[in-house]
């Protein structure tokens, strides 16, 4: 099935809906010009449609297989990513060289390293979120294997030694060896205090590792000549729970003095889960019996580590989200214009079914909640860019308190939009969406996933109210607002220029805005057990109100450019603030009755009244 990437969106929404061109100004990415941009946006959907998107329904058709403890990729898969990595995306927000900035000018620990050359593009983080959307989109299980291997880098340049960094770093850039996050244990899900995984001093300043992990995503595969793994382990006599858990890095192959894969290290891929969807990408059962390991960071800080890798992943989470519901929202636009059913008021016999009122709403449901989604992505992107690339101090720490701010709503958010628009897709191809052969079904079984791993939504949603709100007295989740007051503002003054009337825009916003301050302040002053329970609405109310403001700005914006796309982009926004803006104030019941209603009915009562 084809799949167009939707370049135009993306472009408009790095115009206007985020403050692109202060990025560009910034010393860091003086060279970033728009027809640099532009190039790489083309090259990444010409890849997307042509080499990722043909692919998709084998993989999930066919899976990968293990066999004797080799994992096999699906077919064509080995071969798309012999084309990827040649062409150099792996290495697209990767750094130049060692000792040079990571993803918009980050310093490699402060430590210079002899400048060794990486081959990384260094390329601002707003870019890799653009073109993973689209392979996402075209291929989803595809792009974990690319995902994982960048965070992982992330991980060894901001906390393993020099050594490490320049044994494995090179040849991670340019994507011949992949890279694998291993936390879970069949005890130890989201609770990684759980874990068991014992690491053991070899007496030569490597460790042996000794245990299992569960749901390891790309754990083993044909497609690289090694795999790096990231593991979390416990040292002899470290602490009880999360405090006494240190990172570890533990190749696929061991690296001989010349720097190739050598012997094979003490790792197997014993078993692969059969899941729901995400047929392609192998999720491993992965067996450590003794492999040879070096600790990354210090001794028991091994989560703080490994948040540097996870941090990232979940942004690119909820591009998946959306990436995977831009393809259903094709397949089911493709559908709904040849598909005849019915008569269609007001058209000629023979209309297809795009002209039912019903259909044509959800087919606006989807478009205008990836749209939204797509900005709060890009959002949060653009604030760990700033967070590197901004000239004084002060505004690098104000971006890095709104990307840690955005990053649980960015996951949650674009993840749930997309199990929400794939599921609509289902139901605009009717029961033609319950067989496989639509492709619909696919998408929806794929999209599950997203709100469940690098931490579940909820767990997102606990991270916004209690370390991102309640720990700083609402300060960052204050200067956010302060931005949306201004979008506000700004709206107001434009409209009724010319006959332009936002008034619907402004009047949703307006009071999405009066229920998300309300809300923040009950979130700021409830006790722990109410927090919990008033999070998810929380961030949902957060996620309705952002994405709709950033979609306002973008056409306010785009209208005073007078880009070509701001007409069609406010009509859009007007379904959008119908549709989910408008949804925002009806949370307020909800978070400050808390946890009152949820266990106020008796819990033996639960399996039936």
């Amino acid at each position: 099935m084809t799949f167009s990437p939707p370049i135009n969106s993306i472009q408009y929404l790095l115009r206007h809906a985020i403050d692109f061109r202060a990025l560009q100004a910034c010393p860091t990415h003086s060279d970033l010009s728009d027809e640099l941009v532009l190039d790489i946006l083309v090259g990444g959907a010409a890849f997307a449609s042509d080499v990722l998107a043909p692919i998709n329904r084998g993989g999930d058709e066919n899976g990968a297989t293990l066999k004797g403890g080799v994992v096999t990729t699906a077919p064509g898969f080995k071969e798309a990513y012999k084309a990827y990595t040649d062409a150099g995306w792996q290495g697209l927000s990767a750094p130049q060289s060692i000792g040079g900035h990571v993803s918009g000018g980050q310093e490699l620990g402060g430590q210079e390293l002899g400048g060794q050359e990486l081959g990384g593009m260094g390329l601002p983080m707003v870019i890799s979120v653009a073109v993973n959307e689209m392979l996402y989109g075209a291929n989803m299980a595809f792009g974990l294997a690319p995902m994982l291997t960048g965070s992982a880098m992330n991980a060894i340049i901001a906390h393993a030694s020099d050594e490490l960094k320049k044994l494995y770093l090179p040849k991670m850039v340019t994507g011949e060896w992949s890279g694998g996050m291993n936390l879970t244990e069949p005890q130890a899900g989201s609770d990684l205090g759980a874990l068991r995984t014992k690491a053991t001093p070899n007496g030569d300043g490597s460790y042996a590792l000794s245990g299992q992990k569960i749901f390891i995503t790309w754990g083993d595969h044909d497609c690289t000549d090694n795999i790096v793994h990231l593991v979390l382990a416990r040292l002899p006599d470290a602490p009880a729970g999360s405090r006494g858990i240190s990172l570890f890095l533990a190749p696929k192959f061991l690296v001989d003095a010349d720097g190739n894969p050598g012997e094979r290290n003490g790792i197997t891929a014993i078993g692969l889960e059969h899941k729901l969807g995400i047929h392609a990408s192998p999720t491993c059962v992965m067996e450590f019996a003794g492999a040879k390991a070096w600790l990354v960071g210090p001794e028991n800080r091994g989560l703080v580590c490994m948040f540097t890798m996870m941090n990232e992943a979940r942004l690119f989470v909820g591009v998946q989200g959306v990436g995977i519901g831009e393809r259903a929202f094709q397949t089911a636009l493709a559908y709904a214009g040849e598909r005849v059913q019915g008569r269609v008021a007001g058209a000629e016999p023979g209309a297809p079914i795009s002209g039912h009122g019903d259909v044509r709403r959800m087919l606006m449901d989807m478009k205008s909640g990836i749209m939204g989604a797509r900005a709060i992505n890009l959002a949060c992107a653009y604030a760990l860019d700033m967070s590197e690339a901004a000239p004084d101090e002060e505004a690098r720490t104000a971006d890095r308190a709104r990307q840690a701010l955005l990053t649980p709503i960015a996951k949650a958010y674009g993840s749930d939009m997309g199990v929400a628009v794939t599921s609509t897709g289902v139901q605009i191809h009717g029961g033609m969406g319950f067989i496989e052969e639509t492709g619909a079904a696919q998408h929806y079984r794929d999209a599950r996933i997203a709100p469940i791993y690098e931490g579940t939504n909820g767990i997102q949603a606990l991270d916004l109210a209690g370390r991102k709100v309640r720990r700083d007295g609402g300060a960052a989740m204050a200067a956010l607002i302060g931005d949306l007051d201004v979008i506000l503002a700004d709206t107001k003054d434009i409209s009724g220029n010319n006959g332009l009337d936002l008034g619907c825009n402004i009047r949703h916003l307006e009071a999405g805005l009066v229920a998300m301050k309300s809300a923040t302040g009950m979130v700021i002053a409830m006790d722990e057990i109410d927090s919990h329970a008033a999070a998810v609405p929380y961030l949902d109310l957060c996620g309705h109100v952002i994405s709709g403001a950033l979609l306002i700005k973008s056409v306010v914006s785009g209208l005073k450019a007078k880009d070509p796309h701001a007409p069609a982009m406010q009509k859009l926004v007007w379904h959008h603030s119908l549709k989910y803006l408008a949804q925002a104030p009806a949370y307020l019941a909800q978070i400050k009755c808390a946890a009152a209603p949820v266990f106020a009915y008796p819990e033996d009562r639960l399996a039936d009244l």
